[in-house]
């Protein structure tokens, strides 16, 4: 049936930035899925594994720092050792600086792209070896932006990374589809979430926001919640490469 595509039961998930936001709510979303979740972050994430347990499913905390790729070995052998599997990557981790770009510091340059791309690309090696080990095929997801398919304003580095995600996204589906590895990127519109939380402090510029929306409203981490499981799941099998928004029609506009 249908219905049995989009079911994730004996699957393992490793969910980045899985304390809160949209990492949270896809976490959990795949857990409602029938899938065990590892998160992987720096913050406490014990609000997400209540709600995680509240569904039946095992949940593991990984704590790590993924401005560096030192732990991406430890991360995928964790999994591995507590589940004996791991199935589903979300790339969710990453964060923004705003500045002039004429203003932009080198540092704040590598702490942005190391975080959303350098790790991104290396966990998601790390994984695909997993998979092509277990022959079992697989699914990576990486978490875009808006900024993948516009220019935005005081953010260069993170437009830079994000433009990145989506690049490698269509590089890895082309190389590992062949092995039954989607690699495919989800594009999240304007979300209410601590990245947006200036934005949306800054009654001008939330206004000019939402006129754009078609949708009139600012995303929350439960729109992400079916994107993820058809992109995790047997439903999608047949998607390589693709970035698909969520952002209640703002590309449209």
């Amino acid at each position: 049936m249908v219905k049995d595509l989009f079911n994730l039961d004996g699957k393992v998930a490793i969910v980045t930035g899985a304390s809160r936001g949209l990492g949270q709510g896809m976490a959990i979303a795949l857990a409602e899925a029938r899938a065990n979740v590892v998160g992987v972050g720096q913050s406490d994430m014990s609000a997400t594994e209540a709600e995680i347990k509240k569904v039946g499913k095992e949940f593991l905390g990984i704590k790590a720092d993924l401005t560096s790729t030192d732990k991406v070995n430890e991360i995928v052998e964790k999994t591995v050792e507590k589940f004996g599997r791991v199935d589903i990557l979300v790339n969710n981790a990453g964060t923004i600086r705003r500045q002039d770009a004429i203003d932009y510091t080198e540092k704040d340059w590598d702490d942005i792209l190391n975080l959303n791309l350098k790790t991104v690309f290396f966990l998601s090696q790390r994984v695909a070896k997993e998979f092509m080990k277990q022959k079992s095929g697989g699914k990576i997801i990486s978490i875009a932006s808006m900024l993948s398919f516009q220019g935005g304003i005081r953010v260069p580095a993170y437009t830079a990374s994000k433009s990145g995600v989506a690049g490698i996204t269509k590089a890895l589906a082309n190389e590992w589809a062949k092995f039954n590895i989607n690699v495919n990127a989800i594009a999240p519109g304007y979300m209410a979430t601590d990245n947006t939380k200036a934005i949306r402090e800054d009654e001008k510029r939330e206004r000019e926001i939402l006129e754009r929306i078609p949708a009139g409203r600012w995303g929350t981490p439960e729109d992400l919640a079916g994107a993820v499981v058809f992109l995790a799941s047997k439903a999608s099998d047949y998607v390589n490469g693709y970035t698909l928004a969520v952002d209640g029609g703002w590309l449209a506009r």
